[in-house]
């Protein structure tokens, strides 16, 4: 029997079909929220004067470069697990999902 797992992310502010998730965090609480690709320009555009005028923290952790925010971390695991397991591939169900898998997942929703 065969099963096909398709997610589709939903814009948080208007309902339409999200582009990407972004992550932002505020009073040391970090959100995330998917956005079509015109409220994703809405919300940086919000942000831009006060971005310019802080001072990014360089004790966060960052990401490896090369990655995507929409395409590796920003989506969640149980997204990737759910597609990874309606192809046929050996997931776990805690814990980090494996760089195969996530790569597998980049390439097929690129």
């Amino acid at each position: 029997m065969a099963k096909r797992v398709q997610v589709i992310h939903t814009d948080d502010i208007d309902g339409s079909e999200a582009a990407e998730t972004i992550a932002f965090s505020l009073d040391n609480i970090t959100y995330s929220i998917d956005l079509s690709a015109d409220n994703a320009k809405k919300l940086r555009n919000a942000f831009a004067p006060y971005i310019a005028a802080g001072e990014r923290d360089r004790s966060a952790t960052t990401r490896r470069s090369g990655t995507s925010r929409r395409k590796s971390s920003g989506t969640a695991a149980t997204d990737i697990r759910a597609w990874a397991a309606a192809q046929g591939m050996q997931v776990s169900a805690r814990g980090r999902v494996s760089a195969e898998v996530r790569e597998a997942y980049e390439r097929a929703h690129s």
